[in-house]
């Protein structure tokens, strides 16, 4: 019989994964609140693959090597396929929460735990508010709830047995995309195997066909013919995490409500999490307004990540500003703060790290949603919201992103501006450096207006804004070219150095 942590982690299942694949180099990805359970998985993990060698008759299956990672560079959500490969393994598997994002290189087998929840009553109160809503539902949820979706599903269709009297309950129930993911087995990543089993559920039996399908968090559902998002209730099983920000920002049309596993009870108040698509719109306006922008690589592992990143260089460039590519890891005021001539950064990343509170940011932080919303002209928001870069690689940010010759105006500067088109034709630079030096003083003003603020003029490269900065980092210049001879140094320790002992 399994035990609670062989349950828990899903031993036997991955051990089969590795083993019939005859994987001899393992990645185990861990997030930081898994990372103490580390050892225990891997000594289970081990002596259930010894048994599976040992049932074969040995045969020539290899020793697997595992390996621990933590401490991910980017967000723990994503596979780490770059740390996987400095030890050459040959998969990953993934524990805890994950945004199903898919890989580029290795097969990835994902682990989603196995939170606790009271069935009974989640299907109990699902249906009480499902019947007072009148409208069709939509069961989406954390992945850490899958081992017990279709005991869900068995519940609600037992309870609305008792229900055939009453108006009728549509319920539909998405589906897990994949437990597991091989870029090599599979030309389109989206389409992976290992997908579970959904239902919909009605006093009748539903034939109706589907057209249209949506993917959100690793879940994956069909709706019936003529429907839209914005007619169903949604029910989210789950805590307020990053995967159900998401799904309120994405379909902020809808109705929601979600059930909290933990407390027992139903949420329906998500205002706070509406008021963040305002924040959003301001920081859409702000950026129409930067000159130079920086473009942040979030992940090295997310399948087309590097079109994205191009595709982002090409709409700045059209839209007449300066772009630069930075790769930070995880980015943090401080970080970000040694790119002052940046005025705008652009998050790529996965969708449920993409949007950073950049409050305490010195330029705001927006995605790449956002930013074909900021430099591609003519664009309006209608209120739709695009989490997943992917969903944009097929639309094409080129045609009619050049810089307009026509003042816009500007809602926070409160007037009409001009933009100013930074991509010059290399022409002043033949006049030497004596061109540049000059054209930098007309282009960067710096007022001290208080003992606290420096406002920054129009730079047209990071090169022009750094010749003005009073500090260029440590100067190495030397007049003397020859060596400096060796100068001993002091000794002892920082409490009492051995020249101060002897005084």
């Amino acid at each position: 019989m399994e035990s609670e942590l062989e349950l828990r982690f899903e031993i036997s299942r991955t051990a089969d994964y590795i083993h019939r694949r005859n994987f001899t180099r393992v990645a185990l990805q861990f997030p930081d609140e898994l990372l103490k359970d580390s050892t225990k998985v891997v000594s289970s993990l081990r002596n259930k693959l010894c048994s599976l060698k040992a049932s074969h008759g040995g045969g020539d299956f290899e020793d697997v090597g595992l390996f621990v990672m933590a401490d991910t560079t980017f967000g723990s959500c994503c596979v780490d396929e770059v740390g996987a490969l400095h030890i050459n393994a040959e998969c990953v598997i993934h524990y805890g929460h994950t945004c199903l994002s898919s890989t580029s290189k290795l097969p990835a087998f994902f682990v989603f735990g196995k939170s606790p929840i009271s069935i009974s009553s989640c299907a109990e109160k699902l249906l009480s508010y499902a019947s007072a809503a009148g409208k069709p539902v939509l069961v989406l949820y954390g992945l850490d709830y899958t081992h017990v979706i279709l005991d869900i599903k068995e519940a609600l269709l037992e309870a609305t047995k008792s229900i055939v009297s009453k108006s009728k309950l549509e319920i539909h129930v998405a589906d897990v995309i994949c437990s597991s993911i091989n870029p090599s087995e599979n030309s389109d990543s989206h389409s992976v195997t290992g997908g579970l089993s959904g239902f919909s559920s009605q006093d009748n039996d539903v034939t109706a066909l589907t057209i249209n399908n949506y993917r959100i968090g690793g879940l994956t559902w069909n709706l019936p013919l003529g429907s839209k998002m914005e007619d169903y209730l949604l029910f989210w099983i789950g805590p307020e995490n990053p995967a159900f920000a998401n799904v309120v920002l994405t379909f902020n049309g809808c109705e929601i409500v979600r059930y909290d596993a933990t407390e027992d009870h139903l949420v329906t108040d998500f205002s706070r999490q509406r008021r963040i698509l305002k924040r959003r719109y301001f920081l859409v306006e702000k950026a129409k307004d930067a000159n130079m922008v920086g473009i942040l690589v979030g992940t090295l592992g997310v399948a087309g990540y590097l079109h994205v990143i191009d595709q982002m260089k090409e709409l700045v460039t059209r839209a007449g500003k300066k772009a630069y590519t930075l790769a930070m890891g995880r980015p943090n005021p401080a970080k970000l703060a040694n790119f002052p001539e940046c005025d705008v950064f652009i998050y790529v990343s996965c969708a449920q790290t993409a949007m950073l509170d950049s409050k305490e940011f010195l330029a705001p932080v927006i995605t790449p949603f956002e930013a074909m919303l900021a430099f591609k002209s003519g664009g309006q928001w209608t209120g739709e919201y695009v989490m997943e870069f992917r969903d944009l690689i097929d639309l094409s940010p080129v045609e009619g992103t050049k810089p307009s010759e026509e003042a816009r105006f500007s809602f926070l500067q409160g007037g009409y501006v001009e933009d100013h088109n930074l991509q010059d034709d290399g022409s002043e630079e033949t006049e030497g450096v004596l061109a540049m030096t000059n054209e930098t003083q007309k282009t960067l003003q710096l007022h001290d207006r208080s003992h606290n603020s420096v406002v920054k003029g129009i730079a047209k490269s990071g090169a022009e804004f750094f010749a003005t900065r009073s500090y260029h980092g440590l100067d190495m210049e030397s007049h003397n070219p020859s060596p400096e001879t060796f100068v001993r140094g002091r000794s002892g320790r920082a409490s009492g150095y051995d020249d101060e002992r002897s005084k």
